[in-house]
């Protein structure tokens, strides 16, 4: 994200007193610099084109994964995903993220812990205060998709309790990444970890993988922070549990709906 204030360029990359990309370059490759920037800023969209295509089928197919295969994601292949996601943009390249990747026995441990914590309740980051309207809707929708997929009857409080503990078992999978700001930072450290967050969601499914973005992680802000050994500082944003995707799990079948663009996006001419 992008930061415009007294001093800094317009795209928040070159501060006042900096030297740009162009000025490091010699006269002559300067100006055929200049010349490809105002080339490249002519040039016709091209929607039609493969990259277009690919980053529209992983945005269409990504899903909210709830089981997993308890097969362990490769290093490597979990190195391949961080590093897709670092390519994050933040406010004035600041990357307040700091990920905590839990795994193997360590994960067995925290999953015990969590079972056991008697800590209250206590996000860094307060959760909505209630919901109305048409965001009432579609909570309730997406979650009695959910409900109804696995078994959960409406009225059954005993078999929604079961559910929802099914967060602090990571439902079952063997990588759960925790994802932290600093405090200092304020709203848009947290603002330039959800970009984060969805880099991470859509480079795991671009890997063949499956991920769930999991808030109800940051409700055990405090014992976490503990857990990880965390300066008090360091605010816990979300967790996300991932790894390959259980298609037999009853969740799978789980495909939740978007708004119509005439309910979100407004075109003033």
């Amino acid at each position: 994200m992008s930061s415009s204030t007294p001093g800094d360029a317009v795209d928040g990359c070159t501060e006042k007193g900096d030297a740009g990309p162009e000025d490091s370059l010699k006269p002559t490759t300067r100006a055929l610099w200049l010349v490809d920037s105002v080339e490249s800023a002519d040039a016709p969209l091209n929607t039609g084109s493969d990259d277009f295509a690919v980053i529209e089928s992983i945005l269409q197919r990504r899903r909210s994964c709830r089981g997993f295969k308890a097969t362990p994601v490769p290093r490597d292949v979990i190195g391949n995903l961080l590093a897709a996601a670092q390519r994050t943009p933040s406010w004035s390249n600041m990357q307040p993220w700091q990920v905590s990747i839990v795994s193997g026995v360590a994960l067995q441990r925290l999953r015990s812990a969590l079972a056991a914590a008697q800590t209250p309740a206590a996000p860094d980051f307060p959760f909505p205060e209630h919901y109305d309207g048409v965001y009432k809707e579609r909570r309730r929708a997406s979650g009695w998709q959910l409900y109804d997929a696995v078994g959960v009857k409406r009225g059954d409080r005993a078999g929604s309790a079961v559910q929802a503990r099914r967060n602090y078992e990571f439902f079952d999978a063997p990588h759960v990444a925790l994802i932290t700001t600093e405090k200092s930072l304020g709203t848009y450290g947290a603002i330039d970890c959800g970009l984060y967050i969805q880099s991470f969601l859509l480079a795991a499914e671009a890997l063949g993988l499956g991920a769930v973005a999991q808030a109800a992680l940051a409700v055990r802000a405090d014992f976490l922070r503990t857990w990880l050994g965390l300066r008090p500082e360091r605010l816990v944003v979300c967790g996300i549990s991932f790894g390959f995707a259980d298609p037999a799990h009853p969740s799978a079948s789980v495909v939740t709906d978007r708004a119509d663009l005439t309910q979100v996006a407004t075109f003033i001419d």
